[in-house]
């Protein structure tokens, strides 16, 4: 057994995608000079996509993971790695966010010590870009137990990484197939989660895993905005499970009224609907938000606040006029998951409020994401909620 070879001795080579590496989470790969860039969208949405809108959420592989079996002691994936750095936020000099999960078992987390392309943006765009080389991350000793074992190794969420080889010192061969039920997640940021310390802490994650759900994570930052493109790609992806968690960046961008927001939803659930008449599928509202439950957006990041605080223009009164609130999203959520129930047996909602509610606004640092803690008791309390949805 080697433990901690050096590169010339990982012998063992396989492409990262294709062959006997599964690539699953991603619904499309994209050919680049480095290597292979996973997407979490298909090719066809990308001329749809509004200008600096989903183009670099799409890229960051939230739940995307490679997938094989092996009898290595030591794992090592080659990559070249994209950071977006908030303006005046540190320089990061390593990539962070790879986790291995061997036989089901969270079994360790790496980083790459190779700091990749840096971009630094602020709410105007990108502000700098500089480019960076490629690094690897390393796993070493995972022969606890000698012998065959399954491999997933989870890519960063929040980090657009370019695959570009993959070594180990035992040969690889195909994962199991998978046979669980494959869930479909749709949401925003409070999805993507960002904020989360691990891959395999996002809430989604961590609800899949308990839940024993094969998972498809299509939660993009600042979106989810009932994207027609993005209602066909779920239309057209296979699914046991379909989940959708609409309404907060609707506000937060005060992108809809009320008048152009129910025939929204109806339509991104008739499209839904064309390609998966029978599937469960279950309608999340927004989860607390104490700066917009009974006022609209625009939300903006407070100036003045000693932190990353984030707040909003909006006022009470403009509710009603038919700008939309937390209060108005999840009551029209409730009342239309009710009335299209009548003819759709399989349909149902849950109140964003019983997965993160203003009991937990501690774990809420910015006024909007939940911290690591929070995801965490998302993911556990909405595998206790939906015992009926994933067929528990």
């Amino acid at each position: 057994m080697t433990v901690n070879p050096t590169k010339s001795e990982l012998l063992h080579r396989a492409e990262p995608v294709g062959g006997p590496v599964e690539l699953r989470g991603a619904l499309d790969l994209e050919r680049t000079g480095a290597g292979w860039l996973p997407h979490r969208l298909p090719r066809w949405t990308r001329d749809q996509y509004p200008p600096g809108s989903l183009q670099d959420v799409v890229l960051e592989p939230c739940g995307v993971r490679l997938c094989f079996r092996s009898e290595a002691d030591t794992v090592e994936l080659e990559l070249l790695a994209t950071q977006g750095v908030w303006e005046g936020d540190p320089v990061p000099d390593r990539v962070e966010g790879f986790d291995l999960v061997v036989d089901g078992e969270v079994a360790a987390a790496a980083v790459s010590p190779a700091r990749g392309t840096i971009v630094v943006f602020n709410e105007t765009g990108v502000l700098s870009r500089t480019e960076g080389a490629v690094g690897a991350v390393r796993f070493t000793g995972l022969q606890q137990r000698p012998g065959m074992h399954e491999f997933e190794l989870w890519l960063p969420h929040h980090t657009r990484v370019e695959l570009t080889g993959l070594r180990a010192d035992a040969p690889f061969h195909p994962p199991t197939p998978a046979t669980a039920p494959r869930w479909l997640h749709h949401g925003s940021s409070i999805s993507h989660c960002r904020e989360a310390l691990r891959p395999t802490g996002t809430w989604p994650a961590v609800a899949a895993r308990l839940a024993g759900l094969e998972l498809v994570n299509l939660g993009f930052s600042g979106q989810a905005q009932l994207d027609g493109f993005t209602a066909r790609a779920i239309r057209d992806t296979p699914a046991d499970l379909i989940s959708l968690k609409l309404g907060i960046n609707v506000v937060n961008a005060d992108s809809m009224r009320l008048r152009a927001f129910i025939p929204a939803v109806h339509a991104f659930l008739d499209t839904i609907r064309d390609g998966h008449p029978h599937t469960p599928l279950l309608l999340i509202s927004p989860i607390h938000s104490p700066s917009v439950e009974d006022r609209p957006g625009p939300s903006y990041v407070d100036p003045d606040a000693d932190r990353l605080w984030f707040t909003t223009y909006g006022t009470p009164a403009e509710v009603a006029e038919g700008r939309l609130s937390m209060e108005s999203i999840r009551a029209t959520l409730a009342a239309l998951t009710a009335e299209r129930a009548k003819s759709d047996p399989h349909l149902s909602y849950l109140d964003g409020r019983e997965l993160f509610g203003p009991a937990d606004a501690d774990h809420l640092p910015d006024n909007l994401h939940p911290d690591p803690v929070g995801y965490r008791l998302m993911g556990e309390r909405f595998v206790r909620l939906t015992p009926g949805f994933s067929g528990r």
